[in-house]
């Protein structure tokens, strides 16, 4: 397992939020393919992609596949649960609150990293992640009003369930840090095979169709794919408690890649949001901002 210094790690960790800013405009072009099936589809090419890697360095396959129950339970609960409760969310809630209560999954590493050893929760980290919380729901409702219902209390559980899944997914990655992020690739596998019996359980067969599958393919290699492999030396390496802030850029990035494809509209909202939400990420990263800075009065490095 290659190590790498945390400012390399949390940078890598930001790849994949960038990545993610890329999901909402692959997935229109992917045309209207079920989710479970999309799911399916793009985790298989993570996993043929991963399986071409590991056969180009030789050794065992089976040995990338040979780990330890709890390794398992951890990767494809964090990633096959994730999709599965979030899934279910959007078939009982109305998609806005949803997405609104979804996305409390960056806040929660943030709080959750406190319970790392050598890990420090100081309240700019709590702060900056309210701020893009509050962009991020600006983002998702468009600026309007949300209506919390009764009826729609499953959804909401299970979307509260999937933040939970996968903020705990991220913050206990770091307990299981000498596990190579090579082990992604295999649990992309196995969220692909479930992810595909519950697709013939509980959705029609629709296919993408023509330049769909490019749209699939780069799902699988991108944000489906390379974002979990880089996340993953993100949270084992990096700082978690920033990369929890900056996952709030992604919803940001995703909606300024819409309105540049003509798929979305640009409004004062956008521009609050991207306030806030780049607001918060500064104010998370107010340790590392500051490291950078000379002492006042300090000589200039000559190297």
């Amino acid at each position: 397992m290659i190590v790498l210094s945390p400012g390399r790690a949390t940078a890598l960790g930001g790849l994949a939020v960038l990545l993610w800013a890329t999901l909402a405009l692959l997935t229109t072009a992917a045309g209207p393919v079920p989710p479970f099936l999309l799911v399916s589809l793009t985790f298989g090419v993570a996993f043929l992609a991963a399986l071409g890697l590991w056969l180009a360095k030789g050794g065992s396959i089976l040995a990338r596949l040979a780990w330890p129950l709890p390794v398992w339970g951890l990767g494809v609960g964090g990633l096959f649960g994730f999709h599965l409760l979030y899934f279910v969310a959007l078939r009982n809630a109305p998609p806005l609150e949803a997405n609104l209560v979804n996305y409390l999954w960056p806040l929660l590493i943030v709080v959750f990293s406190a319970l790392l050893p050598g890990e420090r929760l100081r309240w700019w980290h709590v702060a900056g992640a309210l701020l893009g919380l509050a962009g991020a729901g600006l983002l998702v409702t468009d600026g309007g009003r949300v209506a919390f219902r009764a009826e729609h209390a499953p959804g909401y559980a299970a979307a509260l369930g999937s933040a939970v899944v996968w903020a705990a997914y991220s913050v206990a990655s770091r307990r299981f840090g000498a596990v190579p992020s090579d082990a992604v690739g295999a649990f992309c596998g196995a969220t692909a095979a479930l992810a595909f019996l519950c697709h013939l359980a509980w959705e029609p067969w629709a296919p993408p169709e023509g330049s769909q599958w490019l749209a699939v393919l780069a799902l699988g290699l991108g944000p489906m794919g390379l974002a979990f492999f880089v996340w993953d030396v993100g949270v084992k390496q990096g700082d978690i408690r920033l990369l929890g802030a900056l996952a709030y850029l992604a919803p940001l990035l995703s909606t300024l890649l819409l309105v540049a494809a003509g798929r979305a509209a640009a409004s004062s909202t956008v521009a609050v949001a991207c306030v806030l939400i780049t607001g918060g990420a500064a104010l998370a990263a107010r340790e590392r901002l500051r490291r950078r800075r000379p002492a006042a009065g300090a000589a200039p490095s000559t190297r």
